[in-house]
């Protein structure tokens, strides 16, 4: 249901209290308390069967006694009374339900599945069960048990849990901290996280969202609400649970690897959040992120009058993982010919104690101007010498000076060490963000840094089916729908050796020998040709082999085959004298000195779906653990960004005399795994471990595949039922031709599309501009076509038609759902100079066939009076024309589509 009627939640005329008490320190009387002492301006009206009035309140007996509908019902009652309140509240027509009792027990039969039953059958959206409440100070509203109302501010603040949410509000009043809104959302019945990050990315009193999560329930929709929130403004999120283990017993290596915190990690990294480790950091992050735009780069100079405290930052900046900047040779001659001859020549500019405001102001400029620098962070030590105010004012005016050149100024941050409050004054004022240390200061401009490079990440959509490669789905497919249908749950080498042929990954062929005289004879070739082998173990019941002495290496001589393979054999019916032994398997040595190990494949998160995982592997993965995460779909570039966030990306460069390892190929088996993963669901861990990579290529030694049914029912994208995240919509392109007969590709629009919509716009008239748009366009500025190229897929579409032989843009047509999923607006423009030929026509019905095909029931569009052309299309496809009640020159279009 997402954002419909949240506004009544956090904008309500009027509240209605059950459970209402004159109890001291029972639930029904703090809310009636909080309700009152907020300050709540609308009608308060209370239900309690006991009492026909409470501290100067009537009270009725039941809901239906309520002279009205109320927007918001409180409940503080029992928990087997709940169900029974919300049938009754949603058939009086209340908007929303904010439920505080506790015990409602969980899953099928509970209290809670009929009191989630009872408010869905009249659309009553519901806060919680087991909540602290919702508090909205702009409305003056408290409906909580808090200990007190947050002051008014510009910060949402959604947690799952009700201590977290009540501690939260107090550590803010000690810091003057205020709140658009803060949720408690307990269970999470209904109103979850994605309907909230819906609801505050559109509200324009929030200027960033705080997230304190312990799970999510619905992962495609909590994805797909972060990504478009995270694209209108800073989301910061804590995660606990961060060192809890696993729930779920992992089958291999990859799976071991993919603990659940870690997956949180991958989520909402692709999301566009920004995550920190506590409750400090939180608040610190969106105090930095809604001062100060990301910008691109992250390159810092620092500027200090002191030594010390400039290398304690140079410290801190290399730990969180930031880059330190030069100088280029322009700046270093400019600021040698304004500072003293002592200043430090490098970065940290140390520009010598005795500074005054002409040095800083000086050499702020200079590197204002330099550009190898991205960020300036700009520091003072008080002295006996000189004015740490004066400074301050020469700082701020510098950058006040900047930010009247250009738009995108450098961004400044400073440190005041030990100041009393006149410098702060200034920068608070200057809008320039300040701390009080050296440290907290490098963790901003961190903040920002990442922040960017999560916004960036978000906006990343990879096909569904990359062009590299053309894998053969339908071979890979018998192979694991073989395996499920016998039962089982693993593969076999060879089976393995087949899927991942059909992917194009390369792996050491493997031999079937049911005992040492067929091992002896499946190792006869590769010893003709001087390369030894490895006989392994082949059971069912034996996933790691070298537990159980499985495995022999190096065999250089038949007599050496027959002589492993018996020890083998004997060795794994001692110990698992309950396994079932197939036989053995026979391999080639891969010899390759100067390779690099390590581990690729997938595992299976309950909440998230498939995970793609890389880093160092080997025998001892697990315990060196340098491992990253990455939700697919994967593109290139997503890869590469999955390699380099491993310990391991390092050694893959060249180094003493072992060359490059090929790092194409490495992204390319990442890119391959995570389509593996879109084509066959039933893969649920693969591990290739380890996977040797160098100057030549990769190769996979040896491989585990785990495979189980799809569970039926399972939700998610079509044709990846458990994707997060939607991929490129390779299945919606189309070639057709126009009436002319000149031949069009649609498909739907990519980020890479951006220069092809400027060059398209460059050629549309003024006045079809006008049409389109509503107003005079002039300028397509990058942010503007982001807009329309950068989609999420699960609620926004756009194809865009392409002129076969020229590649030329001819048009585009684009829907977005709202977020209940009911409806779609549309927006459609063809090139000035092709109407007529039919192509608006032919996007329109694609559009529509895309529309009924995701369930929306309603396609609507708003058409100035004067374009007639749109409107006669419209009538002839079946919409219905009404006037716009708000502008007589606009007409609406809406079609029913059910």
């Amino acid at each position: 249901m997402s954002t419909y009627r949240l506004d009544k939640l956090f904008a309500p005329r009027s509240v209605a209290l059950v459970g209402a008490s004159p109890r001291p320190g029972s639930l029904g009387r703090t809310v009636l308390q909080n309700l009152r002492q907020g300050g709540f301006a609308g009608t308060i009206r209370l239900v309690n069967p006991r009492y026909t009035e409470l501290d100067g309140c009537a009270a009725v007996p039941d809901i239906e006694a309520l002279p009205e509908a109320p927007d918001v019902v409180i409940v503080a009652t029992p928990p087997h009374s709940v169900p029974g309140i919300l049938a009754r509240a949603g058939a009086k027509g209340a908007a929303a339900a904010v439920v505080i009792t506790a015990g409602l027990g969980h899953g099928p039969g509970s209290l809670a599945a009929e009191a989630e039953k009872a408010a869905r059958a009249h659309g009553l959206r519901l806060v919680g069960p087991n909540c602290l409440g919702v508090m909205a100070p702009a409305a003056r509203l408290n409906a909580s048990f808090a200990a007190r109302m947050p002051r008014a501010g510009d910060l949402a603040l959604v947690s799952q849990s009700g201590a977290i949410a009540a501690g939260l509000v107090e550590w803010a009043a000690a810091r003057s901290v205020g709140f658009s809104a803060v949720v408690s959302l307990g269970d999470k019945l209904d109103v979850d996280f994605g309907d909230l990050l819906d609801h505050f990315a559109l509200d324009r009193g929030t200027r960033a969202i705080l997230l304190y999560v312990e799970s999510i329930n619905d992962a495609r929709k909590f994805m797909s609400a972060a990504r478009a929130a995270a694209r209108a403004k800073p989301v910061v999120v804590v995660k606990s649970g961060r060192h809890a283990q696993g729930a779920k017993a992992a089958m291999t290596h990859t799976g071991a690897l993919a603990g659940s915190d870690a997956v949180y990690d991958a989520a909402f990294r692709r999301a566009g959040l920004l995550r920190v480790l506590d409750l400090d950091e939180l608040f610190s992050a969106a105090e930095t992120l809604g001062r100060l735009k990301p910008f691109p780069g992250g390159r810092l100079a620092i500027l200090t009058n002191g030594g010390g405290v400039g290398v304690l930052a140079v410290d801190r900046l290399i730990d969180l993982g930031g880059a330190l900047a030069t100088l280029s040779d322009e700046t270093r001659a400019r600021l040698d010919a304004v500072l003293p001859p002592t200043w430090s020549g490098a970065n940290p500019i140390d520009i010598v104690g005795d500074a005054d405001a002409g040095r800083y102001g000086l050499a702020l400029e200079a590197l204002f101007a330099d550009p190898e620098n991205d960020a300036i962070l700009v520091m003072n030590v008080p002295t006996a010498l000189a004015s740490s105010v004066e400074a301050a004012e020469a700082v701020v005016e510098a950058t006040r000076r900047e930010r009247q050149k250009s738009f995108r100024s450098k961004p400044v941050f400073a440190v005041w060490i030990g100041e009393d409050g006149a410098a702060s004054d200034l920068f608070e004022t200057a809008a320039i963000p300040h701390f009080a240390t050296e440290a907290d200061a490098v963790q901003g401009f961190m903040h920002l840094v990442r922040y960017r490079e999560a916004r960036d990440l978000s906006m990343e959509t990879p096909p569904s089916l990359p062009k590299d490669f053309v894998p053969d789905v339908p071979a890979a497919k018998a192979i694991v729908e073989t395996a499920v249908a016998e039962g089982r749950t693993w593969l076999d080498p060879v089976e393995i050796d087949r899927l991942f042929a059909a992917y194009q990954i390369p792996i050491t062929p493997t031999v079937l020998a049911r005992d040492t005289d067929e091992a002896a004879v499946a190792a006869a070739p590769f010893l003709a040709e001087g390369v030894p082998v490895a006989v392994k173990i082949l059971s069912p019941d034996i996933v790691h082999k070298s537990d159980v002495g499985g495995v022999r290496l190096n065999l250089t001589s038949e007599k050496a085959v027959r002589e492993a393979a018996a020890g083998i054999l004997a060795r794994a019916r001692e110990a698992r004298p309950d396994a079932r032994i197939t036989g053995l398997t026979v391999h080639p040595m891969i010899l390759r000195p100067k390779a690099r190990e390590l581990i690729a494949g997938l595992a299976d998160d309950p909440t998230f779906g498939p995970v793609v995982v890389f880093g160092r592997g080997g025998t001892a993965v697990e315990v060196i653990n340098d491992k990253a995460l990455a939700l697919p779909p994967l593109d290139l570039k997503l890869a590469e960004t999955l390699i380099a966030r491993t310990r391991v990306s390092r050694v893959l460069k060249a180094y003493r005399d072992v060359p490059a390892a090929d790092e194409h190929a490495i992204r390319l088996v990442l890119v391959k795994l995570a389509q593996l993963a879109a084509d066959l669901p039933e893969v649920r861990e693969l591990d290739i471990n380890p996977l040797l990579a160098d100057k030549d290529g990769v190769i996979a030694v040896d491989a585990r595949v785990v495979v189980a049914p799809v569970a039926a029912g399972r939700k998610g994208p079509a044709g990846h039922p458990r994707f997060a995240i939607r991929p490129y919509p390779a299945e919606w392109e189309r070639r057709t031709a126009l009436n002319d007969g000149a031949s069009v590709f649609i498909r739907p629009v990519r980020p890479e599309d951006e220069d092809m919509f400027r060059a398209f716009f460059g050629r549309q008239t003024d006045e079809d501009l006008r049409l389109r748009f509503f107003a005079p366009v002039k300028e397509f500025s990058h942010s503007f076509i982001a807009r329309l190229t950068q989609l999420d897929y699960a609620r926004a579409m756009a194809f865009v038609a392409i002129e076969e032989a020229s590649g030329e843009m001819l048009g585009a047509v684009r829907l977005h759902a709202d977020a209940n999923y009911d409806k779609g607006e549309y927006g459609i423009m063809v090139r000035s100079d092709l109407k007529g030929r039919g192509l608006g026509w032919v996007l329109m019905e694609m559009m529509i066939d895309y529309a009924r095909a995701e369930g929306l029931k309603i396609i609507e569009g708003q058409v100035l009076r004067e374009n007639t052309m749109m409107l006669a299309m419209c009538e002839k496809l079946g919409f219905r024309i009404s006037l716009d009640p708000e502008d007589p020159d606009i007409r609406v279009v809406t079609l029913h589509l059910e």
